[in-house]
Order: C-alpha cells, then structure tokens, then sequence
C-alpha cells in the first residue's frame, strides 16, 4: 500500500538547521531532515490513530527477537 509522504514546513526546516552545528556535510543535513519527517510522519499516524497496541507490537517483533 503506498503511503503519501508527509510534508515538512518552512519553520521545521529552519528550526532543524538551527539545532545542527555550524560546519556539516550534506549527507548529515540531509539524513536530519529525513529524521525530522520520519518523526512528523510518526507524530501524524499518532494524532490519526495509526498505532499498534502493545500486543500488536509484541507480535510483529516476535521474529525479530
């Protein structure tokens, strides 16, 4: 199932570049952006109900452990 990227604002990106040191790669600037959509991508699947119980959660980890 395809899932819709979510969408970062100005402000979160702006914010996020005031958090990182002032010298930086690319690659670190870019891996902290993705990091601060993955997280506004988990705060949305929260706020719309999106989650597992804890249960659930135990059951689809149970072959990772």
């Amino acid at each position: 199932m395809y899932k819709p990227v979510t969408m970062i604002t100005k402000t979160n990106v702006y914010d996020s570049l005031k958090a990182l040191p002032d010298n930086f790669t690319i690659d670190e600037l870019l891996d902290h952006l993705i990091f601060v959509q993955k997280v506004e991508e988990g705060l949305k699947d929260s706020i719309d109900g999106n989650t597992y119980t804890s249960e659930e959660a135990r059951e689809k980890l149970k072959k990772w452990l």
